[in-house]
């Protein structure tokens, strides 16, 4: 008997001390190291709302860094192509690359914000299970025809 009840204490705090993440300066931590995009999106499969929001903060930015890319890699190539030929500069490549620059600044300005809800989300969860582990642990006393015991519910 004094081994299941140290048993079920030490899985009780083992629970209670769960890894909560941080999310600092664009980087989210884990216990004070930096911990992958694939690393967070394991922890996060518990809670699939900060899943989802997490994915919705990295495809913003894959989407977002690709039209940046596009767009100064299109406007510099004219660039070059105006000083070292005949060509009459601006052309139509710079005026698309600078929308495209334009329009990837709406689409990068909200993953960060997303990227903090998910991790704040997350460790609001790890919060609830410790309080219900707390107030649904019961124990009674049980009999019936194989015999006497406890029955332990969380």
């Amino acid at each position: 008997m004094k081994q299941l009840i140290l048993i079920l204490a030490i899985f009780g705090f083992s629970t209670t001390f769960a890894q909560k993440l941080e999310y600092n300066e664009g980087k989210i931590f884990q216990d004070g190291e930096q911990i992958s995009s694939f690393e967070t999106k394991n922890l996060l499969k518990s809670d699939l709302k900060a899943l989802h929001l997490f994915k919705k903060a990295k495809t913003k930015e894959s989407l977002g860094g690709f039209l940046l890319g596009l767009g100064i890699g299109g406007t510099a190539a004219d660039l070059v192509m105006g000083l070292t030929s005949d060509v009459k500069y601006p052309t139509v490549i710079t005026y698309a690359g600078v929308g495209l620059m334009v329009v990837s600044i709406p689409i990068l300005s909200g993953r960060k914000k997303l990227v903090q809800e998910s991790v704040d989300l997350y460790n609001q969860g790890l919060k609830e299970q410790n309080k219900t582990l707390g107030d649904n642990f019961e124990m009674n006393f049980v009999t019936n025809s194989n015999g006497v015991g406890f029955r332990i519910t969380f």
